[in-house]
């Protein structure tokens, strides 16, 4: 018996002694000593072998083992970071896709999005705060979720399987919501949000130049003729229209569009003359850019997003800047011209001349007898790309939504779309109620140019599918949650200053009580 526990003991002691010795080999000396030499040499032949091998597909693999724990711990544990790198991802996306990368990167945003909800109820567990879960935009959210799931069990769906591939574009989406409002804390955070989101769209506009002056890629270019469907829906009037680094070019213009409100948003609180230039410069870049993708429906958009504008901000130098923007508008509509882009600008403002606004009208007439039969809709991802592939002989499969609310309405029912338009009615009430509740003007200005975008994106869901793609879908519900998160922030500056008077307020009574 004494030798057992002498046989075990001495096992454990070894044991002890090598971990010490790994921990001091390792982690106390850095690799920098003899053992960690060796193990570095063993490590880079092996690398380089399997590179050798293996080539570019080995050293993807490396990188991923070597940089994946960092980036996932990260994204758990500095959730500022994870926001980043989703936002920085859904942007990038479709480009990476298309340099030829064989990964699921539609996997891997689902993972970062999985990973940041994970942060997310870490953090409440350590630090609670479930009024993130309050409010009417945060009802409707669980509300709109809620009946998304049930369409599972709806009876006049086609496929089970279009459910499932649809329920996360829709639910996992709509939860970056409290994320945002959960994990976004500080003015700090917004601006360099905002700093990202204008480089991004700095980038993608840049490279739609690239592609309208220097050509596609040969990617982009094998990509174009893959397919008879995007040369017939890309290719119009002997010219190829501009996606940039997005999906399509409907996601590129709204984009575009996006990032133009933005910098006009910003250009109502800078008072550096050097940053107006900067500012005003961006718009145009946007602006131009956005011709590129002959997208008709993201014209609209800048002059609806300029009448909330000037609603909101309604004083004698906004009805200025407005005026001239209106009358160039009005110029762009109808300068004579035979530059493609223009002419598809200005057909934009004359549906009535419009073939595809013809045969929207058309295809929306030809369902509206289906919505009203079916008060809960086909079936979640009965249309398009998944009706497609899961139920192709079904009604719902071939019909083109070409809408986002015509896509509910077909999918989920008049029902959902009720729900649809009042979620969207309180997310437009919350913004224009913290806007004129706000006092400080940094924040006044957040709130107002997120609601403009919210604005224009509910505008531009109706001649297209907005809030589907990504960056559009990621970055709706950044914008939706710092309407509110501008709020949140100044009330707690508002009651950190309290306190601090009151303080203040106690120490000079106790002050006065000494003299006395």
């Amino acid at each position: 018996m004494e030798e057992n526990i002498l046989f075990l003991g001495n096992k454990k002691a070894t044991r002890h002694n090598l971990m010490g010795k790994l921990k001091q080999w390792y982690w106390i000396e850095k690799f920098n000593n003899p053992v960690g030499i060796i193990t570095l040499l063993i490590i880079s032949v092996v690398f380089g072998t399997l590179i050798a091998y293996k080539g570019i597909t080995a050293a993807a693999l490396i990188l991923v083992v070597l940089f994946v724990p960092t980036v996932v711990f990260g994204i758990v544990a500095y959730p500022v970071f994870g926001i980043t790198i989703l936002l920085i991802m859904a942007y990038l996306l479709f480009f990476i896709m298309r340099v030829g990368i064989n990964f699921p990167l539609g996997t891997a945003m689902d993972g970062i999005q999985a990973l940041l909800i994970l942060g997310f109820f870490i953090y409440q567990r350590k630090y609670p705060d479930w009024s993130v879960f309050r409010g009417p935009i945060s009802f409707m959210i669980l509300v709109w979720i809620g009946y998304n799931i049930m369409e599972v069990i709806n009876p006049i769906a086609e496929s089970r399987l279009a459910w499932v591939y649809t329920i996360r574009s829709v639910a996992v989406v709509m939860l970056m919501y409290f994320v945002f409002m959960f994990q976004i804390k500080t003015v700090s955070a917004i601006r360099g949000i905002i700093k990202m989101w204008l480089l991004l769209s700095i980038f993608a506009a840049l490279y739609a130049y690239k592609q309208e002056y220097i050509g596609f890629s040969a990617a982009e270019d094998e990509w174009l003729h893959s397919d008879p469907n995007i040369a017939n829906l890309l290719f119009i009037a002997g010219h190829w229209r501009k996606f940039s680094i997005f999906s399509d070019p409907v996601a590129f213009s709204y984009n575009m569009v996006v990032s133009s409100i933005l910098c006009i948003g910003l250009l109502t609180y800078v008072r550096t003359f050097w940053k107006k230039i900067v500012l005003m410069l961006l718009i145009a870049l946007f602006f131009s850019a956005m011709l590129f993708s002959g997208t008709r429906g993201a014209y609209v958009l800048l002059p609806a997003a300029m009448v909330l504008f000037l609603i909101l901000r309604f004083n004698r130098q906004v009805l200025f800047g407005t005026a001239i923007a209106g009358v160039f508008m009005v110029f762009l509509i109808f300068v004579p011209t035979s530059n493609s882009n223009i002419v598809r600008f200005q057909t934009a403002f004359k549906p009535s001349d419009d073939e595809s606004f013809k045969l929207r009208t058309a295809n929306q007439k030809r369902i509206q007898p289906y919505i009203w039969a079916h008060p809960i809709g086909g079936g979640l991802g009965a249309t398009g790309a998944w009706g497609q592939r899961f139920a192709p002989n079904s009604y719902l499969a071939n019909f083109p939504p070409d809408s986002g609310y015509v896509r509910i309405a077909v999918e989920l029912g008049w029902v959902g779309l009720l729900l649809f338009c009042i979620f969207m009615f309180f997310i437009l009430r919350e913004g224009i109620n913290n806007y004129f509740l706000i006092q400080d003007q940094e924040l006044k200005t957040y709130c107002m140019t997120m609601l403009m975008i919210v604005f224009a994106y509910n505008i531009g869901n109706y001649p297209q599918e907005a809030l589907v793609q990504f960056p559009s879908n990621i970055y709706f519900y950044l914008a939706t949650a710092l309407i509110n998160i501008t709020r949140r922030i100044e009330l707690k500056q508002i009651a950190k200053r309290q306190k601090e008077a009151d303080l203040s307020d106690k120490v000079y009574a106790a002050r006065m009580n000494v003299v006395v």
